[in-house]
């Protein structure tokens, strides 16, 4: 039994009409039905009832019809089941993110995904700084955004964003201002998250404004940047922060909280995108950090 046989069939049994399944297979009349006649004989059973006026599937037709469509839903599918059953798999990997991610570098990590969606599937996983470049080193993360400086020797680092930080001040004792000097602050206390939660730059940061004059600190414990916004916002203290409106880190602020830019300082929170180099040259990731590389190659800056 030819394939062909099959197709011919299917087609007068969806018709019943021998002329208009004709038509639909590109062939004459005669021949289709000198076909049917041949798989009825190879069969030995009568497929249709045929009369001057009308076609019908005889019980042996109407048990066929389904059983040769199922067969040539198997032939048709072959050239995409062979493609899937040869194409590389898919695999799944985990990109790190760290708290308050700028939504413009979150748009560059959803390219990225869309990217290398034939050979990747990209999830993200949340942590802080320290707990994602460990993670990327024990090969657990594929890659992580991580606030600089990170200094493990294993790991390429790519800067991918720089951030401008401002002053987050109490709005009733700066009211009616758009900048603020360091100065200006020396009355308040300087209060940062607790440094479980912290980026390294930020104990940089503590010794900047220490050298320039701002010399009281609460430490705060057993809290996050919500805490830090109830300090502020109680009149007791500054912190620092991004200095973008758009950056989540503005959803802590509470009432009485307000970010100014400084007027002689320039802090900045650079984030990297980092990698174990040994799995980027010449091995499992190779693929993924090329288009990293591409989809990054412009640091944001905000």
């Amino acid at each position: 039994m030819e394939m062909l046989h099959l197709r011919y069939f299917v087609a007068v049994a969806e018709e019943l009409n021998f002329s208009a399944a004709a038509r639909r297979l590109h062939m004459a009349t005669s021949p289709l039905s000198q076909r049917i006649k041949d798989l009825e004989h190879e069969l030995g059973q009568r497929l249709f009832d045929r009369s001057t006026h009308h076609v019908r599937l005889t019980p042996a037709g109407a048990a066929l019809l389904p059983i040769a469509r199922d067969v040539l839903d198997q032939v048709n599918s072959i050239p995409w089941r062979l493609s899937e059953a040869t194409r590389p798999r898919r695999s799944t990997v985990f990109i790190g993110m760290p708290a308050g991610v700028h939504p413009d570098l979150r748009a560059r990590v959803n390219v990225l995904a869309e990217q290398v969606h034939d050979r990747f599937e990209v999830k993200r996983w949340p942590g802080t700084t320290p707990a994602l470049a460990a993670a990327v080193r024990e090969g657990k993360l594929a890659l992580a955004l991580v606030r600089l400086p990170v200094g493990d020797p294993a790991l390429d680092q790519l800067l991918v964003m720089s951030e401008r930080l401002g002053a987050v001040v109490p709005s009733d004792q700066f009211a009616g201002k758009d900048s603020v000097a360091l100065a200006e602050l020396t009355g308040l206390a300087y209060v940062a998250t607790p440094s479980e939660i912290t980026p390294a730059y930020f104990d940089q940061l503590d010794r900047e404004l220490s050298d320039r004059g701002i010399r009281k600190r609460i430490k705060l414990a057993d809290t996050g940047y919500g805490g830090v916004s109830e300090i502020i916002s109680s009149g007791m203290a500054f912190s620092v922060s991004m200095l973008d409106s758009r950056s989540p880190m503005s959803g802590y602020r509470l009432d009485n909280v307000t970010v100014l830019p400084f007027v002689d300082f320039a802090p900045r929170l650079d984030t990297g995108l980092v990698w174990r180099r040994d799995r980027a040259h010449g091995g499992d990731l190779d693929e993924l950090a090329d288009a990293a590389r591409e989809v990054f190659a412009e640091p944001l800056s905000s």
